[in-house]
């Protein structure tokens, strides 16, 4: 949520509500023309037990369904986010095995690396093993790494797209969800801003 946030309002929040899964949409330029990016905040995915297999709600398998592309997410400073991934990964190639879908990988919390539990050769090699690019960024103190790594995917996604002509992948024939909403995300910013006293910065 944290990155979220920070790439669509260039704001940090340290507190923030519950993970709701709010799907959130901006009007954003690439190579010189406005496009309309959705993004779909997901709840978060666990493992099973000391298993392999993820945990995965049924909103998360309807968003794999429709998303042109996928952010793996994990925190430096958490392993256990970390090792979801390659999972989620093989969840996501189940549901579509012949698109080539892009992806980002993104290592959050860089400036926490005293507790550091994921090195960066870790990252590196997990970004091979899934095909796409890797950066470490935190959110509290980088918001122009943040927006750059979305930015990264984004151009990756119009070429993807400009090179389908016009071929859906299976799946996109799948309602997508409501009416992004943006209004309920600077909801949550007041209220996180309120209870903070309106110490937060913009950038």
């Amino acid at each position: 949520t944290a990155l979220v946030v920070r790439f669509l309002t260039k704001r940090f929040i340290g507190d923030y509500e519950a993970n709701t899964g709010a799907l959130y949409s901006r009007k954003f330029t690439i190579d010189g023309e406005q496009i309309s990016l959705q993004v779909q905040d997901t709840p978060f995915v666990s493992l099973e037990d000391d298993t392999d297999s993820i945990c995965c709600q049924e909103q998360i398998n309807r968003s794999i369904y429709w998303a042109d592309g996928f952010v793996f997410v994990y925190s430096i400073t958490d392993y256990e986010s970390f090792r979801v991934l390659r999972p989620l990964h093989q969840h996501i190639r189940r549901i579509h095995p012949n698109a080539n879908i892009p992806l980002l990988l993104m290592a959050n919390k860089g400036d926490l690396l005293r507790a550091r539990q994921v090195s960066s050769k870790e990252g590196l090699q997990l970004a091979s093993e899934l095909g796409g690019p890797y950066c470490e960024v935190s959110a509290r103190e980088n918001g122009e790494g943040v927006h750059e790594a979305f930015q990264q995917l984004c151009q990756e996604l119009s070429r993807s797209i400009g090179s389908a002509n016009g071929e859906k992948r299976r799946g996109l024939h799948l309602v997508r969800p409501k009416s992004p909403n943006m209004q309920d995300l600077k909801r949550r910013l007041k209220q996180a801003l309120t209870s903070k006293g309106k110490s937060a910065t913009t950038l």
